[in-house]
């Protein structure tokens, strides 16, 4: 028989200290609100936290104080004004009736980015290119790390269990896997040398995970393609709600018995009975959750509505047979995140997945062309607003689903959000992204935007990985010369070529760039 969790128990306990007590409880907050942290700058900030029901509740920070009430269930908010990047400030939170006072040190305003997804933004600074040399030079007293412990839940929990600590080499090392997300290091490290002011990076990411467990339940609804997911949620909720309600009355009886048995001092207790498991919290399959929203529930919704700039995401390996329902699946969750927030559309960056052999993969649905469907999913997806891509085909390991160069991915991340967050018109942002395509007799004009200043071959070798097909789509290798902005895409056996696609195979490796070095993301013109 399956013990009691341990949450049941504390849970228990709690209700019966909070019914036998009439002590004024405490001023509290959530942990992501503590000494260290940084406060988003130029925007309004909301503090929040819980007190006795109607407790007047205060909060002083940079000269000024606001004031709120404790609602019914004891939770209180309030919002500062925007304030412009500085600190260190003090923070004061009083609870008038309970005379408690809470005060918050070393507190600083600046940039704030959420990151999250699977293990290659888990992946920590201590297992990257050059990580000892990496490790030594983290001392940034004013970038700030909050790492959000890997917890499921079954629905939205209120807090997590976590620190806001000062990066340095000492620090930057502590949590799994290497130490704090090396992605997230490296794009706030650009960030922060670049405008010179604070930033604070919150990382919830767990290696493995798919894209449904980090979204919230609603955000499936807005997708029609997503509706299995929605009937999922349904079912799994009904069945656990059925479960636990057959296992109160065994849980009742043990309950009496042991209490008999204590009192009496007997040597056997009664065994524990069984008590079920929200299907939500579960390990599975490949020891990893997968269910929906489990993620959403106990590592993303703790933090919100603690104001952020934007996020970043790195994700999609644990989907690759998606394909274009990826897309949908990442609509969904940017839509769900930007919808709780309440932040509008804020900025929403992504990684798009390197080359690599997946041959092993635990799926008999992968083939070699299954990672370019997600490359497409991922091309479609900039079209919501206000998103980016970072391509990374020339910084991968086709043998490792783990790229050690994680410095380039933070920096291609960074450079998206100082171009089109921070208003840096000088940058660009990114390498060629296929725009359109013209026939030209025996000839296809491939369009691109993002061309920075001009097209080239980053080996000054011929351009790789493009094929070319008529209406038969029976594509074989294709010639591909610069042409100003454009390519000029051929084969002497193709008199009228109607498809190009580029580097639409899992292992390529393709040479075209832009000047500046940032390289071509694969495609195909299909439109299916």
């Amino acid at each position: 028989m399956r013990k009691l969790s341990l949450f049941v128990i504390k849970a228990a306990l709690l209700a019966m200290l909070l019914l036998s007590t009439t002590v004024l409880a405490d001023v509290t907050l959530p942990h992501v609100i503590s000494s260290g942290m940084v406060l988003q700058r130029q925007a309004p900030v909301p503090i929040w936290g819980w007190a006795d029901p109607d407790e007047q509740v205060s909060v002083t920070f940079a000269g000024k104080t606001f004031v709120t009430k404790a609602v019914k269930n004891g939770t209180w908010k309030l919002t500062l004004r925007p304030l412009e990047a500085g600190g260190p400030y003090e923070m004061t939170i009083e609870a008038k009736e309970a005379k408690s006072k809470i005060l918050l040190t070393d507190v600083l305003v600046g940039e704030v980015w959420f990151c999250s997804g699977q293990s290659n933004m888990g992946m920590g600074i201590g297992v990257v290119k050059d990580a000892e040399k990496e490790i030594a030079a983290a001392n940034y007293p004013k970038i700030r790390l909050f790492d959000v412990p890997k917890k499921p839940s079954a629905q939205p929990v209120s807090d997590v269990d976590a620190v806001w600590r000062t990066c340095s080499s000492d620090n930057i090392k502590k949590g799994g896997w290497g130490g704090f997300s090396a992605v997230a290091y490296f794009f706030g490290r650009e960030i922060h040398n670049k405008l010179n002011v604070p930033v604070g990076l919150i990382d919830a990411s767990w290696g493995g995970s798919y894209i449904e467990p980090w979204t919230p339940p609603d955000a499936f609804e807005t997708q029609p393609e997503l509706a299995p997911i929605v009937e999922k949620i349904k079912r799994l909720n009904a069945e656990y709600r059925r479960n636990l309600a057959d296992s109160l009355d065994p849980l009742q009886d043990w309950i009496q018995k042991t209490k008999k048995a204590l009192a009496e001092n007997k040597k056997f207790l009664p065994e524990q009975p069984d008590f079920p498991q929200h299907p939500f919290t579960k390990n599975e399959p490949h020891d990893y959750p997968w269910q929906p929203t489990g993620l959403f529930n106990g590592m993303v919704y703790p933090v919100i509505p603690f104001a952020v700039k934007g996020a970043i995401w790195y994700q999609g390996e644990s989907n690759l047979d998606d394909g274009m329902l990826y897309h949908k699946k990442l609509k969904a969750l940017i839509g769900g995140w930007r919808k709780l927030w309440g932040e509008g559309d804020f900025p929403f960056y992504f990684v798009q997945l390197a080359p690599f052999r997946y041959e092993d993969w635990p799926s008999k649905n992968i083939t070699p062309t299954s990672l370019p469907k997600i490359w497409k999913a991922q091309m479609a997806s900039l079209a919501i607003p206000n998103t980016g891509m970072a391509v990374t085909t020339d910084i991968g390991d086709l043998n490792d689903i783990h790229p050690v160069n994680k410095q380039d991915v933070g920096k291609r991340l960074a450079l998206w959000a100082l171009a089109k967050t921070y208003g840096k018109e000088d940058i660009v942002c990114s390498g060629p992204l296929y725009k359109s395509m013209t026939v030209e007799g025996d000839k296809i004009r491939i369009s691109f935007d993002y061309t920075g200043s001009g097209l080239a071959s980053r080996d000054d070798q011929p351009l790789t990985w493009f094929e070319i097909a008529a209406a038969d789509k029976k594509f074989q290798k294709a010639n591909a010369e610069i042409d100003g902005d454009n390519i000029l895409v051929s084969n002497e056996q193709i008199t009228c070529p109607v498809v190009v696609r580029f580097a639409w195979h899992q292992e390529a490796v393709p040479n075209l760039m832009n000047k500046e070095g940032l390289p071509a993301s694969p495609f195909t013109t299909e439109s299916e």
